[in-house]
């Protein structure tokens, strides 16, 4: 659940924020990004923005792992917490456009949210806080254009092990 959402979906894709190791042992730090890299959160919005046009949905919901370290805006982020107990979260309801305002939701930086899906469920964007990617369960259409995008998108299954860091 926490790498890619539900089971159920047509298909499955990574967002990679940084690329995946060359090489066993490889650290995240050890990757040499160029100054002008995009953010995981720009990176997990411009795939939200393509994952908008494949819902029917104005409402979304959107969760914040609760020790992912940032303060959480009690006024958006209510009690009580989802989600099993090994990895609770901190649940809001808003729409596509609240996922724009983000960045001035927090203090302290923003999280990627932990996951995102709307109303209708016709796809989830999971990004758990161990992984350099995210994980999407989506149609294979939605899919698609998420690999079309320009963003460093990768198909998945999600009952493979995926690349780690170390």
């Amino acid at each position: 659940m926490v790498g890619f959402g539900p089971a159920g979906f047509e298909a499955y894709a990574r967002l990679r924020f940084i690329p995946d190791p060359v090489r066993p042992g490889q650290h995240e730090g050890d990757v040499e990004v160029p100054d002008d890299h995009p953010s995981d959160w720009s990176q997990a919005l411009s795939a939200l923005d393509v994952l908008a046009r494949f819902t029917q949905s104005e409402r979304w919901f959107i969760c914040v792992w609760e020790g992912s370290g940032h303060d959480v805006p009690p006024a958006v982020f209510r009690e009580p917490l989802v989600g099993p107990p090994e990895r609770r979260y901190f649940m809001a309801e808003g729409t596509s456009d609240d996922l724009a305002q983000w960045e001035t939701m927090f203090e302290h930086g923003q999280p990627v949210p932990a996951l995102v899906w709307p109303a209708d469920r016709a796809w989830c964007f999971a990004s758990d806080v161990d992984a350099h990617w995210a994980g999407i369960g989506a149609s294979a259409a939605a899919v698609q254009a998420l690999m079309s995008s320009g963003l460093d998108v990768v198909p998945a299954d999600p009952e493979e092990p995926q690349p780690t860091y170390y």
